[in-house]
């Protein structure tokens, strides 16, 4: 940029001022004082000497030169001639005010007959014709919107209703506030995106004045109605509305008001004539301010700082009281010449200093007054002033370091001199850092006099300390040759320290590379270091997205080596999302430039891309950047809120996930007619199977509908079963859904499983009738009837009186009987953990038929001998023995005999 057009727009000094030649006898040099003073007049600074009312006006530093106490000969720089030609003293620190760019934009209307806002951090500038300063019009007043250098980015007709206050958001999003209390919000490009309202009250009482604030991370808005009341919302996101309390016995507008912060609560402090008030949640107090002189007059201008920790109240008498938010602290008072009302009044304060400053600015004039201590014990505190002529119409932007100056010709920064870049370039400065820079000039000149310079700041062991001062100053310049010669400085001086870690140093160049990339007039905005690291890498990239500044976003995430997901990605996720809302390129041109750029870079969500293309009505486009998706689980939830269920079941299908296919399933479900739900399940088999898995546990009469549209007879005659046990409390219900079941299994041919379900029947019906018969005169509680087959028979076995019972009654079948036969061998073999075929084999069905076989011969006994005691022997013959006598067989030896 330096020595380009664009460093002659962004980085115009004026004036500047060449180092002097101080000779042994301390003279000055009358040449360059009558520069110095030619500058003075053209900018309309105080030249004069005068003192009053213990004020004191500013003399640069010049006039002062006679208090170097040592001769020494200071070379000038071509770079920094007249560097501090800018510099105004104020007590014992020092502001300047430069030029950040001239600005080139054509405007149709004068500062003064506009609305303004200009975004804090070097943000945009909107514009629009007040139409509460003229008569009323047909024509329609037009938004605009700049860069901070003049560059035009967006302007739209408003066709909306008569805006009264124009503000930025700390996410730059523009609040456009109307006379009835709605609020509409756009973006930088003048894009609508959303509106609300302030409550039906602001809209009955109409706004009479709004303001926007700021807190960490948040928007607030103020309202002042026709009818004196206050309305606030502290959060436009999360929109609360309060309504302050109302000022007693008040019938005239407040003659100026503000918002401030204490304790996390939200406050405004109003003046009404001479009276203060303090509004909170519940109460309006009367407050007066500690140390206000009585003299002090009626209230015409109040300022909060940018951190709003300090304020600042001006009176009709051109007194002004400066003191702390919380107002119980006092820090000085000034009276100025002028009583007028003051167009603006702004904080000119560094982060961290112990200078406060106030800029007041009239039509034509811009007054700077600052308190600052005196004396050997700086016991006595005294308010310095410099002033400012204005030649056109101006705006002050407060920011966190300084103050911004917005006129039709011209864009400055006012803002405190650090003292790292004081001690530099003060006149005739000794500072170790002043020394390390006339050090690298001369040895660039190969003179000597480079050692001895060196030399002397080692004497004193303070190289690191130049070093780091060098590093410190440079990032507070704005143009990029001094900052080259500081930087040159540090590097010069840092070879000679004895293990020096660069970290700084190069954190250091790769700021100031970003800045100055910036701050292009291009570009147009203008951090500065300060601001930069307030506002961290991370805001800086969403603020060029959000300017759609793309490739430099993409650069400076290289530049700074960011992670994929915090740099690149990101800036290349926000393109893909702006270029698929570019619809003059056919959806296939579309998804193809993006796949193309993005590829598998890590961190992108081709379903972030897709679901706003969905947004902007391009369905099928979204649909073909899904299939650039790796996650089915980001691919299924997209493609059902397109209506695209059958894709969607196929993808989570695909996964293998079925959770994923559950949720399609169970929207579909909700989603279609039974009738094409069912249809679309059987096109896909492992879907249907899944959701048949699910009905069975959770809705069984919907499994009951899919085997009878499936015209599934042999799982119909299985779920009639299952219900027949689980669901049908009676023996009624339980012999028709078994009937059921016998007909569904006849219907699928299956003979056997229809014999049982006909068994099961019949068993169910003899088992009533027996029990009915039997039940008075065996006094037996339990109903065999109300239990499965199984464990009927099971029952049987363990209470005496059903056994006798079972032996004498008809109730006996033979297959059922086998089956409990076979179901007691299989107990047998879990409990004694034997081989199945063996346990079969000994406990044939054929001893159940009366014949006898030795239970103590063959290989089985021998089996049970070697692996069992006695006792675990007895166990299973005398479950042989019972089950042989319950079908009426001959008696068995005696259980336990060993072989």
């Amino acid at each position: 940029m330096a020595g380009g057009e664009t460093a002659k727009r962004g980085m115009g000094y004026s004036r500047r001022r060449t180092w002097i030649y101080m000779g042994k006898d301390n003279g000055v040099d009358l040449e360059h004082n009558r520069q110095w003073s030619k500058g003075m007049r053209r900018n309309g600074s105080l030249v004069s000497g005068k003192k009053d009312n213990g004020i004191r006006y500013g003399y640069p530093d010049i006039l002062h030169a006679n208090a170097i106490s040592r001769g020494t000969k200071i070379h000038s720089d071509p770079n920094m001639e007249f560097y501090t030609a800018d510099w105004y003293p104020l007590g014992t620190a020092y502001y300047r005010k430069f030029d950040l760019y001239r600005m080139e934009w054509n405007l149709k209307e004068d500062l003064k007959d506009c609305l303004v806002a200009v975004g804090p951090y070097g943000g945009s500038i909107a514009l629009m014709r007040n139409l509460s300063k003229e008569k009323p019009s047909s024509s329609r007043p037009v938004l605009e919107i700049y860069s901070a250098s003049g560059v035009l980015l967006s302007s739209i007709l408003w066709k909306s209703g008569q805006v009264v206050h124009l503000g930025w958001t700390v996410t730059e999003d523009l609040l456009c506030i109307q006379d009835d209390g709605t609020v509409l919000i756009y973006d930088i490009f003048c894009e609508f995106k959303r509106h609300f309202s302030m409550g039906n009250e602001v809209k009955q009482n109409q706004v009479l004045e709004a303001k926007v604030f700021h807190s960490e991370y948040r928007t607030g808005i103020a309202i002042l109605t026709s009818a004196l009341t206050f309305t606030l919302t502290s959060n436009i996101d999360e929109l609360k509305l309060r309504r302050m309390p109302e000022i007693s016995g008040s019938k005239i507008p407040p003659t100026c008001w503000a918002v401030l912060f204490q304790d996390r609560v939200t406050l405004v402090l109003v003046a009404v004539d001479k009276d203060l008030y303090l509004l909170d949640n519940t109460t309006c107090s009367v407050l007066t301010l500690p140390g206000i002189s009585p003299m002090a007059g009626a209230y015409l201008q109040m300022s909060v700082s940018f951190n709003y920790k300090h304020i600042a109240l001006f009176t009709d008498t051109g007194y002004m009281w400066f003191g702390k938010s919380s107002l119980k602290e006092k820090l000085c008072e000034f009276i100025s010449d002028n009583r007028t009302a003051p167009k603006q009044m702004a904080w000119c304060i560094r982060p961290h200093s112990k200078h406060v400053a106030v800029a007041v600015m009239w039509d034509s004039l811009l007054l700077v007054a600052g308190k600052a201590k005196e004396g050997a014990h700086h016991l006595k505190t005294l308010t310095y002033i410099f002033k400012f002529h204005l030649d056109t119409t101006s705006i002050m932007v407060p920011e966190l370091d300084g103050v911004r100056i917005l006129s039709q010709s011209a864009h400055e920064f006012l803002h405190e001199i650090p003292r790292a870049t004081e001690e530099i370039f003060k006149i005739a400065s000794m500072a170790p850092g002043a020394l390390l820079l006339v050090a690298q000039k001369e040895y660039e000149k190969e003179s000597q006099k480079s050692d001895d310079y060196l030399r002397e700041i080692k004497d004193q062991n303070l190289l690191s300390i130049a070093v780091e001062k060098c590093i410190e100053a440079a990032g507070y310049e704005h143009a990029p040759e001094i900052q080259k010669s500081l930087l040159r400085a540090a590097s010069f001086g840092k070879c000679f320290v004895d293990k020096y870690c660069p970290t700084d140093f190069v954190t250091m160049c790769h700021d100031l590379r970003v800045l100055n990339a910036i701050h292009d007039y291009q570009i147009g905005i203008p951090l500065s270091i300060t601001q930069y690291k307030q506002l961290t890498v991370q805001v800086l990239l969403d603020r060029l997205v959000l300017r759609r500044l793309y490739p430099l976003a993409v650069k400076i995430c290289k530049y700074l080596k960011l992670s994929d997901f915090q740099g690149v990605s990101r800036v290349l996720a926000h393109w893909a999302c702006y270029k698929v809302q570019q619809k003059e390129k056919s959806d296939e041109e579309v998804a193809q430039a993006i796949n193309q750029k993005l590829g598998d870079t890590p961190g992108i969500s081709y379903s972030e891309i897709a679901s706003k293309a969905c947004d902007c009505g391009r369905t099928e486009l979204a649909i073909k950047l899904l299939e650039y998706e790796p996650k089915s689980e980001d691919q299924v939830p997209l493609l059902l809120k397109m209506k695209r269920c059958n894709l969607a079941l196929s993808k989570a299908i695909e996964s293998g996930d079925t959770d994923l296919v559950y949720t399609v399933v169970s929207y579909m479900k909700h989603e279609f007619n039974r009738g094409d739900f069912f249809m679309t399940l059987q096109n896909h088999p492992i879907a249907l199977s899944l959701y048949r898995q699910f009905c069975k546990h959770q809705e069984p009469e919907t499994l009951k509908d899919l085997y009878n549209q499936d015209d599934n007879h042999q799982e119909l005659g299985n779920y009639f079963v299952r219900s027949s046990f689980s669901s049908e409390k009676s023996v009624e219900g339980r012999v028709a859904e078994l009937q059921n079941a016998a007909d569904e299994y006849n219907k699928a041919k299956n003979e056997l499983a229809a014999k049982f379900a006909d068994n099961s029947s019949l068993i169910l019906t003899q088992t009533l009738k027996e029990w009915k018969t039997i039940k008075n005169h065996l006094n037996i509680d339990n109903k065999i009837y109300d239990k499965t087959s199984m464990e009927s028979l099971e029952l049987i076995m363990t209470d005496i009186k059903l056994k006798n019972w079972y032996r004498n009654s008809n109730y006996a079948v033979k297959d059922l009987y086998s089956k409990y036969q076979i179901k007691s061998f299989e107990k047998l073999k879990n409990i004694f953990d034997l081989p199945a075929r063996e346990v079969f084999n000994y406990l044939r069905i054929k001893s159940f038929l009366g014949e006898h076989m030795p239970v103590l011969e063959g290989s089985l006994g021998k089996l049970l001998t070697k692996i069992f005691s006695g006792l675990e022997i007895k166990k299973v013959l005398s479950v042989v023995a019972e089950l042989i006598r319950l079908k009426g067989g001959p008696d068995t030896p005696k259980a336990g005999k060993k072989t």
